[in-house]
């Protein structure tokens, strides 16, 4: 059995164009069975090895020990090794993720590193066939759509993985058989985690219908990675009528999407990728006919019905705080928001600039006093340019058709209590520029 489980996987490395004969590689080693394996496939097969052990000191004498095995191991097949230490669960914390992402940020972050210095070629990584399996049905439970289903793929960028044409059990088989020990991860063993659920629970009730079914889950899996090619086509195609993006802000056209013969397939897949699941697409779907302002939140962003549009953006993690700013000429402030704030003067007479994103004041009505910016509030007016009477910031905004994610971010400079600018929009005919004027106050706004 040595060199057929050895050779199915030189041919499945050839197969997949994994790599190139003789070539250099990074091998992630933890000393389990699949990573152990991994590595001496690959010298048996002539490529030039460097083993990257990662300790994430979660398991106490266990990570200790799995870490002397590996440079043992490391030390009897002659294979450069480099150990990297983390303290994930500060790591975790600091970063607000959990333990296994964190986990997995650390050592993909240091494979890059190591194969960049070491001059690899590619990074191996153990996953094998009931690992694409048991991601599949995970991903199936939590709904991720047609992608999710099409399993782990041979090679991702740099990452390749060579194993994913044997099964664990394998595997183990063939470590048996050439008198090759290594180290169990304890927690490989409870039934804490989804996936552990899936491997000790799910996987043994479905082989006892089906013997075959590991074989039977990734031929369909294989099957899907060909549809998902073309699905992948047509949904891109789609997004070009339907999705227009302007810095952080996606706009998806409700007309143009309804006009597609599968929208729910479109708006999950164009929706996926800001976090929304596929519950919530069914219910921001429901609602093309609510009123403009329904909003539909995922974890790190927000959708917004507007007229004729869903409109998405990155939610806000801190309120805008207020800020004063002197009117002195020469003066340039950053906003919080990425723009920048110039404040110039000009002799009576200059010609007025009709960008909405310069304000020009009589500089006697402000002289050298101090502005306040702000982000609007409800029960906010003003004079707008041109009229006499007073308008509501949110009845200004609604006429301006400004989109909601737009309207949540609008600021506004205010003069002892008056609010004298919509910034970017309009200024307050109260403060304009006149025959009377002798000197102009500009205010201008610039990206950075």
């Amino acid at each position: 059995m040595a060199n057929s489980f050895v050779d199915r996987i030189k041919d499945y490395i050839g197969c997949n164009s994994l790599l190139t004969d003789g070539a250099k590689v990074v091998v992630g080693l933890s000393g389990g069975a699949d990573s152990t394996a991994l590595l001496l496939v690959l010298i048996r097969l002539g490529y030039r090895v460097h083993a990257v052990h990662c300790n994430f000191h979660l398991r106490g004498a266990e990570s200790d020990r799995d870490q002397e095995f590996v440079k043992d191991l490391c030390k009897r097949t002659s294979v450069e090794l480099t150990v990297c230490d983390y303290d994930t669960r500060e790591y975790a914390s600091a970063h607000g993720i959990s333990i296994e992402m964190a986990a997995r940020e650390l050592r993909y972050a240091d494979f890059e590193r190591i194969m960049q210095e070491c001059g690899a070629s590619a990074i191996c990584i153990a996953h094998h066939r009931d690992d694409s399996v048991e991601t599949l049905l995970l991903n199936l439970i939590r709904g991720t759509g047609i992608k999710g289903l099409t399993g782990i793929k041979p090679q991702n960028g740099h990452i390749i993985r060579p194993l994913l044409c044997v099964s664990r059990q394998q595997i183990e088989d063939w470590l048996h058989e050439i008198g090759q020990s290594y180290v169990t991860d304890s927690t490989n063993l409870e039934t804490d985690y989804t996936r552990n659920k899936i491997r000790l629970q799910l996987m043994p009730l479905m082989r006892s219908i089906n013997p075959d079914v590991n074989n039977a889950v990734n031929d369909t899996a294989r099957h899907l990675q060909q549809a998902f090619s073309i699905y992948s086509k047509a949904i891109e195609d789609a997004k070009k009528r339907i999705v227009t993006v302007s810095a952080d802000i996606t706009s998806i056209s409700i007309p143009e999407l309804n006009r597609h013969a599968t929208p729910a397939a479109v708006l999950f897949e164009i929706l996926a990728p800001f976090g929304f699941n596929s519950t919530q697409v069914s219910d921001i779907l429901a609602a093309v006919d609510s009123q403009p302002g329904t909003r539909f939140l995922s974890a790190t962003h927000q959708l917004v019905k507007d007229r004729d549009s869903f409109t998405v953006s990155p939610v806000k993690t801190a309120q805008f705080q207020p800020l004063t700013i002197v009117l002195k000429p020469g003066t340039a402030v950053t906003l919080p928001n990425g723009t920048s704030l110039s404040i110039s003067t000009a002799p009576a007479g200059t010609p007025i600039s009709t960008s909405p994103n310069t304000a020009t004041f009589d500089a006697s009505l402000l002289g050298e006093g101090i502005i306040t910016i702000r982000e609007w509030t409800p029960g906010d007016w003003f004079i707008p340019f041109g009229m006499k009477g007073r308008k509501l910031i949110s009845d200004f905004l609604t006429d301006c058709k400004t989109a909601p994610t737009e309207r949540s971010n609008q600021l506004i400079a205010s003069f002892n209590n008056d609010i004298i600018w919509v910034l970017g929009r309009r200024t307050d005919n109260r403060y304009r520029v006149t025959p009377k004027t002798t000197t102009q106050l500009i205010l201008t706004l610039s990206a950075e």
